[in-house]
């Protein structure tokens, strides 16, 4: 199954976000001919304050950028990962991942869980808590003959999550995410590399890159696939653009069968 990751600097704009990531999957796809595209973390709306963010949030499914993926992958013939987006939901916000057949069908719907309440070494305090709702409930689906895992950004940093999505049958996680530039210097390769190895599984990171909107911060960028052995198989250092790999079931089986690591689980 060929993969391609999309990474993008999203702005407060919507309007311009859509028409970035079109253009990137559109590109990805003429270049690629990937089964499936996948957005980085918040890739409609990467406004920082809280009301922006409640403002650009959307019901699902009735919402402009719902239709929009839904559309992507009907118009390319492929699965469309969206990411993430801001989801309202009654009065709770969401930053939720949704994901599309080719044909256009919801395959999975993912609430992030694990939410980024967090002061940088740089003195810059996160807190995500101030709108949005942690999600409960851990997500696996099949697409193309896969069963991948869902997660987001922060989720990275709780191996339990990942450990619950290898146990469902999940041969590849997604992690889309805004990683900051403090924190993805130092923590983003060895934690995306860390669970792959431990679950045994291809980790799937499109991500944020640049400056902010408000120029307050930066996203570290270098989306990348790694294997079920731990290799970094693509990368995009910097910048808007797209990489792609091919995802095999049989390399999981045996990397599996190497290191039998989930048979020999004691706790």
């Amino acid at each position: 199954m060929r993969v391609s990751l999309i990474q993008m600097n999203a702005v407060d704009d919507k309007a311009a976000n859509r028409e970035t990531a079109a253009g990137l999957i559109g590109r990805a796809v003429a270049a690629d001919n990937p089964d499936m595209a996948v957005l980085p973390e918040m890739f409609a709306y990467h406004g920082m304050s809280g009301q922006g963010r409640r403002d650009a949030a959307e019901d699902i499914p009735s919402g402009e950028t719902y239709a929009f993926l839904r559309d992507l992958a009907r118009q390319h013939d492929i699965v469309v990962h969206g990411g993430s987006f801001i989801e309202k939901d009654g009065e709770d916000y969401f930053n939720t991942t949704v994901v599309f057949g080719r044909d256009g069908a919801e395959l999975a719907r993912y609430r992030k869980i694990h939410l980024f309440d967090v002061t940088t070494p740089d003195g810059r305090e996160y807190k995500e808590s101030a709108v949005f709702s942690r999600g409960k409930d851990v997500v696996a689906f099949e697409a193309e003959g896969l069963t991948f895992g869902c997660s987001v950004c922060y989720d990275l940093r709780f191996p339990e999550l990942y450990q619950a999505l290898a146990k469902a049958g999940s041969q590849a996680i997604f992690v889309p995410a805004a990683f900051t530039l403090m924190t993805g210097k130092d923590h983003w390769e060895p934690l995306l590399r860390a669970r792959a190895i431990e679950t045994e599984t291809y980790i799937v990171a499109p991500a944020q890159w640049g400056p902010y909107p408000n120029g307050k911060g930066a996203s570290y960028g270098h989306s990348m696939i790694v294997d079920p052995w731990g290799q970094v198989i693509v990368r995009i250092p910097e910048g808007d653009g797209f990489a792609t790999a091919n995802l095999s079931a049989d390399y999981v089986d045996t990397v599996r069968a190497r290191i039998p690591v989930a048979q020999h689980k004691v706790l």
